[in-house]
C-alpha cells in the first residue's frame, strides 16, 4: 500500500474542529450543545454584503486578478488609510482567507528548517501553516498570572539562532484576548531591527477592543516598513467567515512579488465573495459600533460567570471574542471528549477547545481550554451553568 508522507502524518490536528464528531453524536441524543469552541459569530453579517450577493449581475462567474480585484484593494487601502493605517493598493494581495495569507508569508520567507518564533498559546492553525511550509515553530510562553502579556524580549533574544526568519503575533490574541500594547509593539519592532527578521502581524480581530483600548497595528511602525508583514481578514470584521477573503499586506516590494508567485500558483481568490466584500467597505460605523457594545457585554457576562466556579482561573480578554480558562481537572481533552460524549445537564452540554492545542511546547495547557463568547449572554450564562455543574460530575468519578 502507498504510504503517506512525514509532513501529512505530522500536520497537527484541530483543536477547536476534532471534537465535532462527539458533538454530533450529542445532538443525536436530542442534547442542546453550546458552541464555546469556535470563533463563528452570530452577529447578522451587514445588509450592504448581502444586497450585493442577491443583485450580483454577472452572465460569467471568471477567474479574478491573481492579486484580487483592482477596485477592490483600491478600496481596501482607502478604508485602511481612515483607520491611519498609510498603505496603497499595490501593498495588498488578496486572498482565500488570512489562513492563505498566512500560508504565502510563511511561504515567502521560510524554508524547510527555518525557524518563526510565536508567543504561545497562539492560533492552533499556525503550527498547521507551519508544518505545510516546512517551517519550525519555535515557542516563548506567556502565562496566564500575567494575562498572556507580550513575553520578555530576554525571551525572545535567547531563542533566535542563524535560522530565525520572524516573530509571528497576533493582535488581539486568538486564543487569549489580550491586546499588545503600542509599548510591546515598539520593542518587538526594535528587537527585529535588531535581528533583521521579519515581524508578521495577524490583526485580523484589531476593530474588536474593548474599555477605550486602542489597537497599534505594525503597519504603522516606522524604520522597518520592510521588515513588516501584515495578514487581515473579512471573517470577523464583517461575520463574513464562510465567505474566505483575507490579505496580505507588506510595504517590501519583494515580499510582494514573491507572495504574487503563490497567488498565481492558486489562480485567483473567490470572485462573488469580493464583490461582497467590496460593498461591505460601505458598512457604516453604527454596525461596528452595535457589535463592540455586543462584544463587550457577552464578555463582561461570562468572565463574571466563570469567575463564579470554584478553581476556575481566567483573565479579562482585552480583544478578540476568546479567553483561556484554567480549570479544576488534569486533562482538558478527556473533559472535553467526555462532556460531549457521556454528559448532559438538562438535556443540555457544551464544546470547549482544549488548549493544550495551542500551545506546541509538550505539557503546556492541559488543564485549559478556550472559550469563544460568540454566543448571545442568556446562552452564555446558561453555558457556564452547564459547565459548573459537569466539573462536579466529572471530578466527583476522578
Amino acid at each position: 500500500m502507498p504510504k503517506i508522507s512525514n509532513k501529512g502524518k505530522n500536520m497537527p490536528e484541530s483543536p477547536i474542529r476534532k471534537l465535532a464528531p462527539y458533538a454530533d453524536i450529542a445532538k443525536k441524543k436530542g442534547h442542546k450543545v453550546y458552541h464555546l469552541n469556535i470563533g463563528q459569530p452570530d452577529i447578522k453579517t451587514p445588509e450592504a454584503a448581502i444586497s450585493a450577493i442577491k443583485n450580483i449581475d454577472l452572465s460569467i462567474i471568471e477567474y479574478s486578478p491573481s492579486a484580487g480585484y483592482e477596485s477592490y484593494r483600491k478600496k481596501l487601502a482607502q478604508f485602511y488609510q481612515h483607520q491611519n493605517v498609510n498603505v496603497n493598493k499595490e501593498d495588498i494581495i488578496i486572498t482565500t482567507g488570512g489562513s492563505e495569507a498566512l500560508l504565502f508569508a510563511l511561504a515567502t520567507i521560510t524554508d524547510p528548517g527555518d525557524e518563526i518564533i510565536i508567543p504561545e498559546p497562539f492560533y492552533a492553525n499556525y503550527n498547521a501553516f507551519s508544518a505545510s511550509t516546512g517551517a519550525t515553530v519555535v515557542p516563548v510562553i506567556s502565562s496566564i498570572e500575567t494575562a498572556f502579556a507580550l513575553p520578555s524580549i530576554a525571551s525572545f533574544e535567547k531563542l533566535i539562532t542563524p535560522k530565525t526568519k520572524a516573530i509571528l503575533i497576533c493582535n488581539p490574541g486568538n486564543p487569549t484576548g489580550y491586546l499588545y500594547s503600542e509599548s510591546e509593539i515598539l520593542q518587538l519592532a526594535d528587537l527585529v531591527k535588531k535581528h533583521d527578521l521579519y515581524l508578521i502581524a495577524d490583526e485580523v480581530y484589531r476593530e474588536f477592543t474593548y474599555d477605550g483600548d486602542i489597537h497599534y497595528s505594525v503597519m504603522n511602525l516606522k524604520g522597518i516598513e520592510q521588515n513588516v508583514i501584515m495578514v487581515d481578514s473579512v471573517s470577523k470584521r464583517y461575520s463574513m467567515c464562510g465567505a474566505r477573503i483575507g490579505c496580505l499586506i507588506s510595504k517590501n516590494k519583494e515580499v510582494i512579488a514573491t507572495v504574487m508567485k503563490f497567488a498565481q500558483a492558486r489562480l485567483s481568490p473567490p470572485t462573488v465573495e469580493q464583490i461582497a466584500c467590496e460593498a461591505a467597505i460601505d458598512t457604516p460605523q453604527s454596525y461596528f459600533d452595535e457589535v463592540i457594545s455586543e462584544y463587550r457585554g457577552r464578555r463582561d457576562t461570562l468572565i463574571a460567570e466563570l469567575n463564579k466556579i470554584e478553581g476556575v482561573i481566567v483573565t479579562k480578554p482585552k480583544g478578540a471574542f476568546y479567553c483561556i480558562a484554567q480549570l479544576p481537572i488534569t486533562n482538558a481533552d478527556d473533559f472535553a471528549q467526555w462532556l460531549l460524549e457521556s454528559y448532559d445537564y438538562n438535556g443540555k452540554t457544551v464544546m470547549i477547545a482544549p488548549a493544550a492545542g495551542f500551545y506546541s511546547t509538550p505539557g503546556m495547557g492541559l488543564n485549559q481550554v478556550r472559550i469563544a463568547y460568540v454566543l448571545n449572554k442568556e446562552d452564555l450564562i446558561q453555558a457556564v451553568t452547564v459547565l459548573k455543574e459537569a466539573l462536579l460530575v466529572y471530578n466527583a468519578k476522578k
